[in-house]
Protein backbone atom coordinates (compact mmCIF):
# COMPACT_ATOMS: atom_id res chain seq x y z
CA UNK A 1 0.00 0.00 0.00
CA UNK A 2 2.55 2.37 0.91
CA UNK A 3 4.63 1.70 -2.43
CA UNK A 4 0.87 2.05 -4.50
CA UNK A 5 0.50 5.40 -2.25
CA UNK A 6 4.49 6.30 -3.33
CA UNK A 7 3.93 6.39 -6.61
CA UNK A 8 0.49 8.27 -6.78
CA UNK A 9 2.00 11.35 -4.88
CA UNK A 10 4.97 11.15 -7.66
CA UNK A 11 2.50 10.85 -10.59
CA UNK A 12 0.80 13.83 -8.77
CA UNK A 13 3.69 15.93 -8.01
CA UNK A 14 4.46 15.14 -11.73
CA UNK A 15 1.27 16.54 -12.99
CA UNK A 16 0.93 19.58 -10.74
CA UNK A 17 4.57 20.53 -12.22
CA UNK A 18 3.77 19.25 -15.86
CA UNK A 19 -0.02 20.26 -17.54
CA UNK A 20 0.64 18.80 -21.02
CA UNK A 21 1.23 15.45 -19.36
CA UNK A 22 -1.37 16.02 -16.99
CA UNK A 23 -3.79 16.13 -19.81
CA UNK A 24 -2.79 13.33 -21.78
CA UNK A 25 -2.17 11.07 -18.88
CA UNK A 26 -5.42 11.65 -16.55
CA UNK A 27 -7.84 13.75 -18.47
CA UNK A 28 -10.63 12.45 -21.36
CA UNK A 29 -12.14 14.06 -24.15
CA UNK A 30 -15.19 12.76 -26.20
CA UNK A 31 -13.81 13.47 -29.85
CA UNK A 32 -15.80 14.31 -32.54
CA UNK A 33 -16.52 10.59 -34.05
CA UNK A 34 -18.02 10.07 -30.03
CA UNK A 35 -14.83 8.13 -28.71
CA UNK A 36 -13.22 8.72 -25.74
CA UNK A 37 -9.72 9.63 -26.12
CA UNK A 38 -7.01 10.88 -23.83
CA UNK A 39 -6.82 14.93 -24.04
CA UNK A 40 -3.83 15.35 -26.32
CA UNK A 41 -3.19 18.90 -27.08
CA UNK A 42 -3.81 19.98 -30.94
CA UNK A 43 -2.01 22.34 -33.01
CA UNK A 44 -4.34 25.10 -31.89
CA UNK A 45 -4.02 24.23 -28.11
CA UNK A 46 -0.79 24.31 -28.18
CA UNK A 47 -0.02 27.87 -29.58
CA UNK A 48 -2.99 29.45 -26.89
CA UNK A 49 -0.94 27.66 -24.35
CA UNK A 50 2.56 28.29 -25.23
CA UNK A 51 1.14 32.59 -25.48
CA UNK A 52 -0.65 32.25 -21.93
CA UNK A 53 2.68 30.87 -20.12
CA UNK A 54 4.57 33.23 -22.16
CA UNK A 55 2.68 35.87 -20.60
CA UNK A 56 2.30 34.17 -17.10
CA UNK A 57 5.90 34.06 -17.11
CA UNK A 58 6.53 38.12 -18.42
CA UNK A 59 3.63 39.50 -16.23
CA UNK A 60 2.85 36.90 -14.07
CA UNK A 61 -0.78 36.90 -14.53
CA UNK A 62 -3.10 35.85 -17.43
CA UNK A 63 -5.11 38.32 -19.80
CA UNK A 64 -5.87 37.46 -22.84
CA UNK A 65 -8.93 37.43 -25.39
CA UNK A 66 -9.22 34.75 -27.78
CA UNK A 67 -10.31 35.22 -31.48
CA UNK A 68 -11.68 31.48 -32.27
CA UNK A 69 -13.35 29.41 -35.24
CA UNK A 70 -15.50 26.73 -35.22
CA UNK A 71 -14.65 23.52 -33.50
CA UNK A 72 -10.77 24.28 -32.54
CA UNK A 73 -10.99 22.90 -28.83
CA UNK A 74 -10.76 26.23 -27.46
CA UNK A 75 -12.93 25.64 -24.64
CA UNK A 76 -11.97 21.84 -23.96
CA UNK A 77 -8.02 23.63 -23.35
CA UNK A 78 -9.36 26.67 -21.38
CA UNK A 79 -11.39 24.10 -19.04
CA UNK A 80 -8.66 21.41 -18.91
CA UNK A 81 -6.37 24.16 -17.88
CA UNK A 82 -8.36 25.52 -14.83
CA UNK A 83 -9.36 22.19 -13.82
CA UNK A 84 -5.91 21.21 -13.37
CA UNK A 85 -5.23 24.17 -11.35
CA UNK A 86 -8.08 23.78 -9.02
CA UNK A 87 -7.94 20.27 -8.65
CA UNK A 88 -3.82 19.93 -7.67
CA UNK A 89 -3.85 23.34 -5.72
CA UNK A 90 -5.41 24.99 -2.78
CA UNK A 91 -7.69 28.10 -2.71
CA UNK A 92 -8.24 28.25 -6.50
CA UNK A 93 -11.56 29.33 -7.33
CA UNK A 94 -12.46 28.77 -10.90
CA UNK A 95 -15.62 30.91 -12.84
CA UNK A 96 -17.12 30.14 -15.63
CA UNK A 97 -19.42 32.20 -17.34
CA UNK A 98 -21.37 30.96 -20.71
CA UNK A 99 -23.88 32.76 -22.75
CA UNK A 100 -26.23 30.34 -22.88
CA UNK A 101 -27.63 27.61 -20.60
CA UNK A 102 -26.87 24.94 -23.65
CA UNK A 103 -23.10 26.08 -23.47
CA UNK A 104 -23.30 26.31 -19.57
CA UNK A 105 -24.27 22.48 -19.39
CA UNK A 106 -21.68 21.43 -22.05
CA UNK A 107 -18.91 23.19 -20.66
CA UNK A 108 -19.54 22.13 -17.07
CA UNK A 109 -19.87 18.32 -18.78
CA UNK A 110 -16.10 18.73 -20.38
CA UNK A 111 -15.12 19.36 -16.98
CA UNK A 112 -17.20 16.25 -15.12
CA UNK A 113 -16.28 13.97 -17.95
CA UNK A 114 -12.18 15.26 -16.76
CA UNK A 115 -12.85 14.58 -13.28
CA UNK A 116 -15.11 11.24 -13.06
CA UNK A 117 -12.29 9.46 -14.98
CA UNK A 118 -9.37 11.21 -13.26
CA UNK A 119 -6.82 8.75 -11.95
CA UNK A 120 -5.98 11.35 -9.27
CA UNK A 121 -9.17 12.92 -8.75
CA UNK A 122 -9.24 15.11 -5.36
CA UNK A 123 -12.14 14.89 -2.84
CA UNK A 124 -15.49 16.35 -3.65
CA UNK A 125 -17.54 18.09 -0.81
CA UNK A 126 -19.99 19.00 -3.32
CA UNK A 127 -20.82 17.98 -6.94
CA UNK A 128 -23.88 18.99 -8.79
CA UNK A 129 -24.46 20.54 -11.97
CA UNK A 130 -23.03 23.85 -11.96
CA UNK A 131 -20.57 23.32 -9.68
CA UNK A 132 -17.57 20.79 -8.06
CA UNK A 133 -15.73 21.82 -4.52
CA UNK A 134 -12.63 19.74 -3.42
CA UNK A 135 -13.15 20.56 0.48
CA UNK A 136 -10.12 18.79 1.15
CA UNK A 137 -7.95 21.75 -1.36
CA UNK A 138 -10.88 24.27 -0.27
CA UNK A 139 -10.92 24.75 -4.56
CA UNK A 140 -14.00 25.83 -6.58
CA UNK A 141 -15.15 24.93 -9.70
CA UNK A 142 -18.39 26.68 -10.71
CA UNK A 143 -20.43 27.61 -14.17
CA UNK A 144 -22.74 30.39 -14.68
CA UNK A 145 -25.00 31.56 -17.67
CA UNK A 146 -24.90 35.13 -18.92
CA UNK A 147 -28.50 35.24 -18.44
CA UNK A 148 -30.17 39.10 -18.57
CA UNK A 149 -29.00 39.60 -14.70
CA UNK A 150 -25.04 39.75 -13.79
CA UNK A 151 -23.50 36.20 -12.62
CA UNK A 152 -20.92 34.81 -10.06
CA UNK A 153 -21.16 38.61 -9.00
CA UNK A 154 -20.82 36.72 -5.00
CA UNK A 155 -17.89 34.52 -6.04
CA UNK A 156 -14.64 36.31 -6.20
CA UNK A 157 -12.62 34.09 -8.81
CA UNK A 158 -8.70 33.32 -9.11
CA UNK A 159 -9.70 32.05 -12.90
CA UNK A 160 -12.10 33.28 -14.71
CA UNK A 161 -13.08 31.95 -18.07
CA UNK A 162 -15.39 34.12 -20.27
CA UNK A 163 -17.07 31.47 -22.83
CA UNK A 164 -18.58 33.22 -26.24
CA UNK A 165 -18.18 36.52 -24.70
CA UNK A 166 -19.55 37.83 -27.64
CA UNK A 167 -22.60 36.09 -27.54
CA UNK A 168 -23.16 37.67 -23.78
CA UNK A 169 -26.59 39.67 -22.92
CA UNK A 170 -25.60 43.08 -21.19
CA UNK A 171 -21.87 42.20 -21.18
CA UNK A 172 -20.94 45.43 -19.98
CA UNK A 173 -22.58 44.53 -16.38
CA UNK A 174 -21.54 40.90 -16.29
CA UNK A 175 -18.02 42.15 -16.71
CA UNK A 176 -17.91 45.04 -14.06
CA UNK A 177 -20.14 41.80 -11.96
CA UNK A 178 -17.85 38.92 -12.91
CA UNK A 179 -14.26 39.50 -14.56
CA UNK A 180 -14.09 42.52 -12.05
CA UNK A 181 -14.20 40.08 -9.65
CA UNK A 182 -10.44 38.61 -10.46
CA UNK A 183 -8.16 40.45 -8.50
CA UNK A 184 -5.05 42.23 -10.31
CA UNK A 185 -2.59 39.79 -8.52
CA UNK A 186 -0.04 37.56 -9.71
CA UNK A 187 -1.34 33.82 -10.37
CA UNK A 188 -4.71 34.66 -11.53
CA UNK A 189 -6.19 34.26 -14.93
CA UNK A 190 -8.62 36.02 -16.74
CA UNK A 191 -9.44 34.40 -20.48
CA UNK A 192 -11.47 35.83 -22.70
CA UNK A 193 -12.98 33.57 -26.23
CA UNK A 194 -15.55 33.91 -28.64
CA UNK A 195 -16.39 33.24 -32.12
CA UNK A 196 -16.58 36.96 -33.63
CA UNK A 197 -20.05 38.65 -33.89
CA UNK A 198 -19.59 41.77 -35.48
CA UNK A 199 -17.31 44.81 -35.27
CA UNK A 200 -19.73 45.49 -31.88
CA UNK A 201 -19.73 44.73 -28.47
CA UNK A 202 -17.51 44.46 -25.24
CA UNK A 203 -15.82 41.28 -27.18
CA UNK A 204 -14.82 43.58 -30.43
CA UNK A 205 -13.51 46.44 -28.18
CA UNK A 206 -11.71 44.31 -26.08
CA UNK A 207 -10.18 42.64 -29.57
CA UNK A 208 -9.38 45.82 -30.70
CA UNK A 209 -7.49 47.20 -27.48
CA UNK A 210 -5.62 44.13 -27.51
CA UNK A 211 -4.54 44.42 -31.34
CA UNK A 212 -4.01 48.55 -30.05
CA UNK A 213 -1.61 47.17 -27.45
CA UNK A 214 -4.15 49.27 -24.70
CA UNK A 215 -4.22 47.62 -21.52
CA UNK A 216 -3.03 44.12 -20.33
CA UNK A 217 -5.30 41.82 -22.76
CA UNK A 218 -3.05 40.05 -25.34
CA UNK A 219 -4.91 38.94 -28.37
CA UNK A 220 -4.48 35.21 -29.48
CA UNK A 221 -5.68 33.85 -32.95
CA UNK A 222 -5.50 30.71 -34.79
CA UNK A 223 -6.88 29.98 -38.73
CA UNK A 224 -8.86 27.32 -39.58
CA UNK A 225 -6.37 25.19 -41.28
CA UNK A 226 -4.62 24.25 -38.02
CA UNK A 227 -7.62 21.95 -36.74
CA UNK A 228 -6.25 18.71 -38.52
CA UNK A 229 -9.98 17.67 -38.99
CA UNK A 230 -10.78 20.29 -41.49
CA UNK A 231 -9.65 18.28 -44.23
CA UNK A 232 -11.90 16.22 -46.94
CA UNK A 233 -10.44 13.53 -49.43
CA UNK A 234 -10.39 15.71 -52.56
CA UNK A 235 -11.69 13.75 -55.47
CA UNK A 236 -10.42 14.01 -58.46
CA UNK A 237 -12.90 16.18 -60.56
CA UNK A 238 -12.49 18.88 -57.79
CA UNK A 239 -10.87 21.85 -59.28
CA UNK A 240 -8.64 24.71 -57.86
CA UNK A 241 -9.72 27.47 -60.18
CA UNK A 242 -7.57 30.99 -60.86
CA UNK A 243 -11.53 33.42 -61.45
CA UNK A 244 -11.09 35.51 -59.06
CA UNK A 245 -14.06 36.39 -56.36
CA UNK A 246 -15.55 39.18 -54.65
CA UNK A 247 -12.46 39.68 -52.19
CA UNK A 248 -10.21 39.76 -55.71
CA UNK A 249 -8.51 36.73 -54.54
CA UNK A 250 -8.93 33.45 -56.66
CA UNK A 251 -8.98 29.78 -54.99
CA UNK A 252 -5.25 28.99 -56.57
CA UNK A 253 -4.50 32.54 -54.73
CA UNK A 254 -6.15 31.37 -51.36
CA UNK A 255 -4.22 28.41 -51.39
CA UNK A 256 -0.83 29.18 -52.38
CA UNK A 257 -1.07 32.04 -49.91
CA UNK A 258 -2.07 29.83 -46.95
CA UNK A 259 -0.01 26.99 -48.06
CA UNK A 260 -3.30 24.38 -47.84
CA UNK A 261 -3.72 21.33 -49.70
CA UNK A 262 -5.90 19.87 -51.93
CA UNK A 263 -7.76 18.08 -49.35
CA UNK A 264 -8.45 21.41 -46.89
CA UNK A 265 -9.38 23.93 -50.28
CA UNK A 266 -12.02 20.64 -50.67
CA UNK A 267 -13.26 21.07 -46.66
CA UNK A 268 -12.88 24.60 -47.55
CA UNK A 269 -15.29 24.46 -50.93
CA UNK A 270 -17.89 21.82 -48.95
CA UNK A 271 -18.17 23.90 -45.83
CA UNK A 272 -18.51 27.37 -47.93
CA UNK A 273 -21.58 25.58 -49.76
CA UNK A 274 -23.33 24.72 -46.73
CA UNK A 275 -22.77 27.97 -45.57
CA UNK A 276 -23.99 29.62 -48.45
CA UNK A 277 -21.12 32.29 -48.98
CA UNK A 278 -17.53 32.87 -48.82
CA UNK A 279 -17.93 36.25 -47.11
CA UNK A 280 -19.63 33.58 -44.31
CA UNK A 281 -17.17 31.34 -44.41
CA UNK A 282 -14.17 33.63 -43.80
CA UNK A 283 -16.49 35.11 -40.64
CA UNK A 284 -16.75 31.59 -39.37
CA UNK A 285 -13.24 30.09 -40.26
CA UNK A 286 -11.42 32.81 -40.22
CA UNK A 287 -7.39 32.21 -42.00
CA UNK A 288 -6.54 36.09 -40.89
CA UNK A 289 -7.50 38.08 -38.12
CA UNK A 290 -9.28 40.62 -40.47
CA UNK A 291 -11.76 38.11 -41.64
CA UNK A 292 -12.99 37.46 -37.81
CA UNK A 293 -15.20 40.52 -38.40
CA UNK A 294 -15.77 40.46 -42.41
CA UNK A 295 -19.43 40.84 -41.79
CA UNK A 296 -18.78 43.94 -39.62
CA UNK A 297 -22.36 45.07 -40.36
CA UNK A 298 -25.74 43.38 -41.60
CA UNK A 299 -25.94 45.85 -44.18
CA UNK A 300 -22.43 48.01 -44.51
CA UNK A 301 -22.55 51.08 -47.19
CA UNK A 302 -19.03 50.06 -47.51
CA UNK A 303 -18.76 46.48 -47.98
CA UNK A 304 -15.78 44.79 -46.23
CA UNK A 305 -14.11 43.04 -49.05
CA UNK A 306 -13.22 46.59 -50.80
CA UNK A 307 -11.15 47.03 -47.72
CA UNK A 308 -9.79 44.07 -47.49
CA UNK A 309 -8.46 44.02 -50.80
CA UNK A 310 -6.82 47.67 -50.91
CA UNK A 311 -5.14 46.12 -47.58
CA UNK A 312 -3.21 43.41 -49.66
CA UNK A 313 -2.16 46.45 -52.07
CA UNK A 314 0.69 47.77 -50.87
CA UNK A 315 2.34 47.86 -54.16
CA UNK A 316 0.14 50.86 -55.51
CA UNK A 317 2.30 54.04 -55.64
CA UNK A 318 1.40 57.26 -54.24
CA UNK A 319 0.87 60.31 -56.26
CA UNK A 320 -0.27 63.68 -56.25
CA UNK A 321 -0.40 66.33 -53.68
CA UNK A 322 -0.42 64.73 -49.36
CA UNK A 323 -4.59 65.07 -48.20
CA UNK A 324 -4.46 64.91 -44.11
CA UNK A 325 -8.03 64.17 -42.58
CA UNK A 326 -8.20 64.87 -39.10
CA UNK A 327 -11.24 63.52 -37.08
CA UNK A 328 -10.84 65.09 -32.91
CA UNK A 329 -12.24 62.70 -30.35
CA UNK A 330 -15.91 63.92 -29.22
CA UNK A 331 -17.17 64.17 -26.08
CA UNK A 332 -16.93 60.87 -24.59
CA UNK A 333 -14.83 59.32 -27.49
CA UNK A 334 -11.29 58.14 -26.81
CA UNK A 335 -9.72 58.47 -30.21
CA UNK A 336 -8.24 61.23 -32.04
CA UNK A 337 -7.87 59.82 -35.35
CA UNK A 338 -5.53 60.77 -38.41
CA UNK A 339 -4.92 59.76 -41.88
CA UNK A 340 -2.69 60.84 -44.60
CA UNK A 341 -3.31 60.18 -48.87
CA UNK A 342 -1.59 60.80 -51.84
CA UNK A 343 -3.93 59.75 -54.55
CA UNK A 344 -4.49 56.45 -54.92
CA UNK A 345 -2.77 55.35 -51.59
CA UNK A 346 -3.84 55.77 -48.02
CA UNK A 347 -0.35 56.27 -46.33
CA UNK A 348 -0.45 56.02 -43.08
CA UNK A 349 -3.47 56.46 -39.92
CA UNK A 350 -2.28 57.10 -36.57
CA UNK A 351 -4.77 58.24 -33.42
CA UNK A 352 -4.08 59.52 -29.60
CA UNK A 353 -6.54 58.73 -26.92
CA UNK A 354 -8.27 61.65 -25.14
CA UNK A 355 -6.00 64.14 -25.70
CA UNK A 356 -7.78 67.90 -25.65
CA UNK A 357 -8.19 70.73 -28.33
CA UNK A 358 -4.32 72.38 -27.64
CA UNK A 359 -3.02 68.82 -27.58
CA UNK A 360 -4.67 67.85 -30.81
CA UNK A 361 -3.91 71.23 -32.26
CA UNK A 362 0.22 70.99 -31.70
CA UNK A 363 0.32 67.26 -32.77
CA UNK A 364 -1.17 68.82 -36.05
CA UNK A 365 0.89 71.15 -36.59
CA UNK A 366 3.69 68.39 -35.94
CA UNK A 367 2.75 66.21 -38.47
CA UNK A 368 2.08 69.63 -41.14
CA UNK A 369 5.91 70.72 -40.43
CA UNK A 370 7.17 67.10 -40.94
CA UNK A 371 5.09 66.04 -43.49
CA UNK A 372 4.40 69.07 -45.71
CA UNK A 373 0.61 68.52 -46.26
CA UNK A 374 -1.22 70.74 -49.17
CA UNK A 375 -4.11 70.51 -46.93
CA UNK A 376 -5.26 69.59 -43.60
CA UNK A 377 -9.40 69.01 -43.44
CA UNK A 378 -10.26 68.74 -39.60
CA UNK A 379 -14.33 68.13 -38.61
CA UNK A 380 -15.53 70.88 -37.34
CA UNK A 381 -17.38 69.84 -35.19
CA UNK A 382 -17.15 69.35 -31.15
CA UNK A 383 -13.89 69.56 -30.22
CA UNK A 384 -12.84 70.31 -34.10
CA UNK A 385 -14.14 73.61 -33.76
CA UNK A 386 -11.56 74.91 -30.99
CA UNK A 387 -8.65 72.90 -33.32
CA UNK A 388 -9.67 74.55 -36.31
CA UNK A 389 -9.36 78.06 -34.57
CA UNK A 390 -6.05 77.28 -32.88
CA UNK A 391 -4.41 76.22 -35.89
CA UNK A 392 -5.49 79.34 -37.94
CA UNK A 393 -3.97 81.44 -35.48
CA UNK A 394 -0.45 80.17 -35.94
CA UNK A 395 1.12 81.49 -39.15
CA UNK A 396 3.00 78.17 -40.51
CA UNK A 397 -0.47 76.15 -40.16
CA UNK A 398 -3.32 79.15 -40.98
CA UNK A 399 -3.38 78.68 -44.88
CA UNK A 400 -3.39 74.59 -44.31
CA UNK A 401 -6.32 73.84 -42.24
CA UNK A 402 -9.72 73.58 -43.72
CA UNK A 403 -13.00 72.79 -41.17
CA UNK A 404 -15.10 70.43 -42.48
CA UNK A 405 -18.90 70.67 -40.96
CA UNK A 406 -19.70 66.77 -41.48
CA UNK A 407 -23.69 67.57 -40.93
CA UNK A 408 -23.60 71.12 -43.33
CA UNK A 409 -25.34 70.51 -46.40
CA UNK A 410 -23.35 68.60 -48.87
CA UNK A 411 -21.92 69.97 -52.22
CA UNK A 412 -24.14 68.10 -54.87
CA UNK A 413 -27.18 69.10 -52.46
CA UNK A 414 -25.70 73.26 -53.25
CA UNK A 415 -25.45 72.17 -56.83
CA UNK A 416 -28.61 70.05 -57.67
CA UNK A 417 -30.62 70.66 -54.25
CA UNK A 418 -33.72 68.98 -56.11
CA UNK A 419 -31.69 65.69 -57.44
CA UNK A 420 -31.24 62.80 -54.80
CA UNK A 421 -28.18 62.41 -53.71
CA UNK A 422 -25.27 62.39 -50.08
CA UNK A 423 -27.83 65.14 -47.62
CA UNK A 424 -25.07 66.26 -45.91
CA UNK A 425 -20.75 66.69 -45.92
CA UNK A 426 -20.41 63.10 -43.74
CA UNK A 427 -22.25 61.03 -46.39
CA UNK A 428 -21.01 62.62 -49.63
CA UNK A 429 -17.58 61.91 -48.28
CA UNK A 430 -18.31 59.08 -47.65
CA UNK A 431 -19.76 58.05 -50.84
CA UNK A 432 -16.60 59.39 -52.36
CA UNK A 433 -14.43 56.83 -50.22
CA UNK A 434 -16.43 54.18 -51.35
CA UNK A 435 -16.09 55.46 -55.08
CA UNK A 436 -12.27 55.38 -54.78
CA UNK A 437 -12.07 51.61 -52.90
CA UNK A 438 -14.14 50.61 -56.25
CA UNK A 439 -11.83 51.97 -58.72
CA UNK A 440 -10.69 49.38 -61.22
CA UNK A 441 -6.68 50.36 -61.29
CA UNK A 442 -7.11 49.65 -57.59
CA UNK A 443 -6.13 51.83 -54.50
CA UNK A 444 -3.98 50.94 -51.25
CA UNK A 445 -4.95 51.02 -47.48
CA UNK A 446 -2.59 50.50 -44.57
CA UNK A 447 -2.56 46.56 -43.89
CA UNK A 448 -4.33 47.58 -40.71
CA UNK A 449 -6.89 45.18 -38.65
CA UNK A 450 -8.35 48.71 -37.35
CA UNK A 451 -9.72 49.48 -40.36
CA UNK A 452 -11.25 46.22 -41.58
CA UNK A 453 -13.50 46.65 -38.17
CA UNK A 454 -13.84 50.21 -38.53
CA UNK A 455 -14.57 50.82 -42.14
CA UNK A 456 -17.37 48.05 -43.02
CA UNK A 457 -19.74 49.21 -40.48
CA UNK A 458 -21.42 52.73 -40.87
CA UNK A 459 -25.06 51.93 -41.97
CA UNK A 460 -27.38 54.00 -44.54
CA UNK A 461 -30.32 55.64 -42.93
CA UNK A 462 -33.73 55.19 -44.35
CA UNK A 463 -35.52 58.39 -45.34
CA UNK A 464 -38.29 59.17 -47.72
CA UNK A 465 -36.40 61.33 -49.98
CA UNK A 466 -34.32 58.54 -51.38
CA UNK A 467 -31.00 60.87 -50.82
CA UNK A 468 -28.10 59.39 -48.69
CA UNK A 469 -28.19 59.48 -45.26
CA UNK A 470 -25.88 57.51 -43.46
CA UNK A 471 -26.74 56.48 -39.16
CA UNK A 472 -24.94 59.08 -36.84
CA UNK A 473 -22.03 58.23 -34.14
CA UNK A 474 -25.33 58.20 -31.93
CA UNK A 475 -27.41 55.75 -33.41
CA UNK A 476 -24.33 53.48 -33.54
CA UNK A 477 -23.64 53.66 -30.19
CA UNK A 478 -27.14 52.89 -29.28
CA UNK A 479 -26.67 49.84 -31.15
CA UNK A 480 -23.06 48.95 -29.34
CA UNK A 481 -20.99 50.13 -32.02
CA UNK A 482 -17.67 52.43 -31.38
CA UNK A 483 -17.50 55.51 -33.62
CA UNK A 484 -15.72 54.68 -36.87
CA UNK A 485 -12.94 57.63 -35.98
CA UNK A 486 -10.67 55.77 -38.27
CA UNK A 487 -12.78 55.58 -41.11
CA UNK A 488 -14.20 59.42 -40.72
CA UNK A 489 -10.62 60.29 -40.58
CA UNK A 490 -9.70 58.83 -44.32
CA UNK A 491 -13.30 60.08 -44.92
CA UNK A 492 -11.99 63.84 -44.67
CA UNK A 493 -9.12 63.39 -46.82
CA UNK A 494 -12.09 63.22 -49.62
CA UNK A 495 -13.97 67.06 -48.30
CA UNK A 496 -13.23 67.98 -52.23
CA UNK A 497 -12.45 66.66 -54.85
CA UNK A 498 -10.12 67.71 -57.91
CA UNK A 499 -8.25 65.32 -60.89
CA UNK A 500 -4.27 66.40 -59.99
CA UNK A 501 -1.70 65.50 -63.24
CA UNK A 502 0.67 63.00 -61.70
CA UNK A 503 3.20 64.15 -64.28
CA UNK A 504 2.75 67.93 -64.80
CA UNK A 505 1.57 70.47 -62.34
CA UNK A 506 -1.85 72.23 -62.59
CA UNK A 507 -2.94 75.47 -62.11
CA UNK A 508 -4.02 75.98 -58.66
CA UNK A 509 -7.98 76.83 -58.25
CA UNK A 510 -8.57 78.34 -55.89
CA UNK A 511 -11.66 77.57 -54.38
CA UNK A 512 -14.97 79.58 -53.37
CA UNK A 513 -14.86 79.99 -49.38
CA UNK A 514 -18.57 80.33 -47.70
CA UNK A 515 -18.89 80.75 -44.06
CA UNK A 516 -21.47 77.98 -42.49
CA UNK A 517 -23.57 79.61 -39.09
CA UNK A 518 -23.64 76.57 -37.35
CA UNK A 519 -19.54 76.56 -36.53
CA UNK A 520 -18.20 80.09 -37.98
CA UNK A 521 -15.62 77.86 -39.62
CA UNK A 522 -14.41 78.42 -43.44
CA UNK A 523 -15.51 75.17 -45.49
CA UNK A 524 -14.81 74.26 -48.79
CA UNK A 525 -18.54 74.20 -51.10
CA UNK A 526 -17.20 74.74 -53.79
CA UNK A 527 -19.84 72.92 -56.56
CA UNK A 528 -17.64 73.81 -59.56
CA UNK A 529 -15.23 71.30 -58.02
CA UNK A 530 -17.29 68.62 -58.36
CA UNK A 531 -15.38 65.63 -59.74
CA UNK A 532 -16.78 64.48 -63.08
CA UNK A 533 -18.28 61.18 -63.22
CA UNK A 534 -15.59 59.31 -64.51
CA UNK A 535 -13.38 59.41 -61.66
CA UNK A 536 -10.51 57.05 -62.56
CA UNK A 537 -7.52 58.56 -64.40
CA UNK A 538 -4.97 55.59 -64.90
CA UNK A 539 -1.58 56.44 -64.73
CA UNK A 540 -1.68 59.65 -65.66
CA UNK A 541 -3.78 61.16 -63.31
CA UNK A 542 -4.18 60.72 -59.61
CA UNK A 543 -7.96 60.95 -58.03
CA UNK A 544 -7.80 62.97 -54.93
CA UNK A 545 -9.57 65.15 -52.19
CA UNK A 546 -7.79 68.35 -51.44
Amino acid sequence: MSEDRDKKLALVKRCREDFRFFAQHCLKIRTKDERTASLKLNKTQLYIHDRLEDQKSRTGKVRAIIVKGRQQGVSTYVGARFYHRASLNKNVNVVILSHEWQSTDALFDIVDRYHRQNPISPHVGKDNAKELYFDRLDSHYNVFTAGEKAAGRSRTGSLFHGSEVAMWKNPAEHFAASVQTVPKMDGTEVILESTAKGAAGLFFDKVMDAIAGRGEYELIFAPWFWEETNTLPAPDHFEITDEKDAFSESDLQYMERWGLSRDQMYWRSVTTQELGSRSLFRQEYPAHIAEAFIASSEDPFIPAHLVLNARKRADIEAHGPLVIGADPAGPGGDRFAVAARRGHKVLWVKWRDRIDAMEGAQWLREIANEEKPERINVDAGGLGHGIVSILRSWADTKDLVHGVDFGGKSQHKMAKPKVPGPKNRRAEMWQRMKEWLSLEEGVSLPDMDELQTDIPITQVKPNTSNDLVLESKDDMRKRGVRSPDLADAIALTFATLRYVPVDKPQPHKEARQTQTRATGNFIDDDPALKVPRAIGGGSRYGWMGI
